[in-house]
């Protein structure tokens, strides 16, 4: 008996299948993947960075608290590129001169203030193909429109991401990447990878990253020896005030 023709999928279709082959290409680098700036992180993600064309989840205790100081490497890198960060739902707006120093200037950061899960998830879909990434808050939202947004991005080269609270981990979601976002001791990131394709991540990591003004200034004390550092400056995000 002849043995089984491979299967060959459309593109658009194979850049959304997961092979059970892929399970040991942990920090690899892949094809288009956007790096995140700290090697600890990427040796945890699937292609060795955040996935363009596939929709990430990052959960936190609280809107615009964590999201800058992870994501800022890796939108620098975006930026760097000419492409443009889009914005949806933000709950306060950015802090631009702390993005200058992370890499972005204001011509390249978009900020679209839709109000209901359903105008975000509506302009998500329609600007994937003209940006380089795009932040998406989502306090609430079903799996099935999760779903669609996925199967969207695949379409696109663009990095997504979900920014959702603590308690979605419970719910049901189509991202391949999920990841879970705390503040630690001494300005420390918490990461958990509690979803990836391959293996799971076998304890939380933790980052040293501290906002680069603060970082100039801090004791050694507060400096652990070895902390893995990200490949550029950190930006100091402050929150400015909503304009009524």
């Amino acid at each position: 008996m002849s043995a089984a023709a491979p299967l060959v999928l459309p593109d658009a279709l194979a850049a959304v299948v997961w092979r059970g082959s892929a399970c040991g290409g942990l920090g690899a680098p892949s094809r288009g993947a956007q790096p995140s700036g700290w090697a600890a992180l990427d040796a945890e993600l699937p292609g060795g960075g955040w996935p363009p064309g596939a929709l990430s989840e990052i959960l936190s205790p609280r809107p615009a608290l964590l999201e800058w100081r992870l994501l800022g490497p890796a939108l620098r890198g975006v930026a760097a590129r000419g492409a443009s960060v889009l914005l949806i739902g933000a709950p306060q707006p950015p802090y631009l001169p702390g993005l200058r120093q992370c890499g972005i200037e204001p011509a390249q950061l978009l900020r679209v203030q839709a109000q209901t899960v359903a105008e975000r998830l509506w302009v998500a879909e329609q600007v994937l193909d003209a940006a380089g990434a795009v932040l998406l808050w989502l306090p609430q939202a079903q799996a099935a429109q999760l779903r669609r947004l996925h199967a969207r991005a695949a379409g696109s080269e663009a990095l997504l991401f979900a920014l959702r609270p603590l308690g979605a981990r419970a719910e049901s979601s189509p991202a391949p990447l999920r990841v879970l976002a705390q503040p630690g001791a001494d300005w420390a990131l918490q990461l958990q990878v509690f979803k990836r394709r391959g293996a799971p991540q076998p304890q939380p990591l933790s980052l040293h990253a501290p906002p680069a003004a603060l970082d100039a200034v801090l004791p050694p004390r507060l400096r652990p020896a070895a902390a893995p550092r990200p490949e550029m400056d950190h930006a100091v995000v402050r929150i400015a005030p909503a304009v009524a």
